[in-house]
């Protein structure tokens, strides 16, 4: 049997749609090649904005037209949140809810077998949804991406009720398994030859909720696991960024110089309208940590403008905030406004035009900090983990602070995809994406 997956959204649910695969290739269900009918479509869906759901949708349009015979599966948020709606959708077979994932290749199976079974018999087999209210199981994941890191979820959920965010609903509250059984994964990938492991969650500064572990202390053990030699955290809330992890990370064996911080706003104002856990002072004082302890840190910044009551003095509030600030990169999004979210309670509401012109001049705001973050680091000597994937004679890998760096494909380097190489960096490529070589030591 063969499967074909699409994955919308976050890092988790890329890790979570890897390891369903997985599983599901131990029982024969391998991955389409270009050109085969699959028999089973996963979709594993995202309900951060209303643009991502049209998507969504879409995604399963095409895949019940490209593949008419196949089982349709749709989980994720969007599934947990919608998932009536989903089901009556022409094509697909199975909804599943959050609750659900844990046991989703087991279920799958299921369907598929009840399936044939019913077309032997010349029945047909009616739509399922199987989404459980309360979200209190977690789904283990750890699985490599298409390219050379390693996916390893650590925590899932959250306590937070930011006033424009579903999260909560559709994932539950914060829950993680245990630190020792963490390690065992990442051990697991050593095994494998996997480098690098990046550390995925919901609100993974939460680890440990309710328990004596916190997350410092998972840091501290995967910093002893030996064979990996890069650890990346995706994203932690600026309140739950502990100075000690800053401090130990500045000095790890293998947690990197980069962090990734959801800031949404600038402005003191509108963060109280959303409810964040933290304000400007704070968030900037994170930022002044990790750049004292890490000079060279990239630092990501995720900004939502056109929040509900960001009227255009608060704006321009956050944005001299945020150019102010010594970060390397910022990931702009427009706010989406989500049923059922308190923000709609807001007065103020920002039009289309205005949130599209907001997220173009952050964009350049952002390009700005990282062509001069690059261009800070050309003629210094790295070490870059490489890719295996290779693109238009192009191989690429990145950095310690997660600086892009691109260089011709050729015999020499055709056996050192998942391989550290020393290298001096040289001036950026034609887009300025990445940066170039102008030595290489390859062994």
């Amino acid at each position: 049997m063969k499967a074909v997956y699409a994955t919308l959204g976050c890092k988790l649910n890329f890790a979570e749609t890897s390891t369903l695969a997985e599983r599901l290739a131990a029982h024969g269900i391998s991955r389409v090649a270009k050109g085969e009918q699959a028999d089973l479509c996963v979709v594993n869906t995202c309900a951060v904005t209303a643009m991502a759901e049209t998507k969504c949708r879409q995604v399963i349009r095409r895949l019940v037209r490209g593949h008419p015979h196949a089982v349709v599966v749709v989980m994720g948020c969007y599934a947990h949140l919608s998932a009536e709606q989903l089901a009556k959708m022409d094509g697909v077979a199975l909804v599943l809810g959050a609750n659900e994932k844990a046991h989703a290749a087991d279920i799958i199976r299921g369907v598929m077998q009840q399936r044939q079974q019913d077309a032997a018999n010349g029945q047909q087999t009616e739509h399922a949804c199987m989404r459980s209210k309360k979200i209190d199981t977690f789904a283990p994941s750890c699985s490599r991406g298409n390219r050379t890191r390693y996916f390893l979820k650590v925590q899932d959920g959250c306590n937070y009720y930011c006033t424009y965010c579903t999260i909560p609903f559709a994932r539950g509250h914060s829950r993680n398994p245990s630190i020792a059984s963490l390690v065992s994964q990442a051990e697991q990938v050593a095994n494998q030859g996997g480098k690098e492991i990046v550390l995925t969650g919901v609100n993974i500064g939460h680890f440990g909720y309710g328990t004596t572990e916190t997350f410092v202390d998972l840091v501290r053990a995967l910093d002893q696991v030996s064979g990996i030699q890069r650890y990346r955290i995706s994203s932690i809330e600026p309140d739950l960024l502990d100075d000690a992890l800053i401090e130990y990370c500045a000095q790890s064996r293998a947690f990197m110089p980069h962090f990734h911080l959801p800031l949404q706003c600038g402005s003191d104002t509108v963060l109280k309208l959303m409810h964040r856990r933290y304000d400007t002072v704070l968030f900037a004082d994170k930022v002044a940590r990790i750049k004292h302890f890490m000079p060279h840190a990239f630092i990501g910044v995720d900004i939502m403008v056109g929040m509900r009551g960001e009227t255009e003095e608060l704006f321009q509030q956050s944005e001299s905030f945020i150019d102010s600030l010594p970060v390397t990169q910022l990931h702009v999004f427009p706010y989406s406004e989500r049923p059922g979210t308190a923000a709609l309670k807001i007065p103020h509401v920002v039009s289309e035009e205005e949130k599209k012109e907001r997220v173009h001049r952050l964009i350049s705001v952002s390009e700005q900090k990282r062509k001069a973050f690059y261009n800070e680091h050309i003629g210094v000597r790295v070490k870059v983990l490489l890719e295996s994937a290779v693109r238009d004679g192009v191989m690429h890998g990145f950095t310690e602070n997660y600086i892009r760096v691109e260089f011709p494909a050729d015999d020499r380097l055709s056996h050192h995809d998942n391989q550290l190489i020393d290298v001096v960096l040289g001036p950026a490529n034609d887009d300025c994406s990445a940066l170039t070589v102008t030595e290489m030591n390859i062994k």
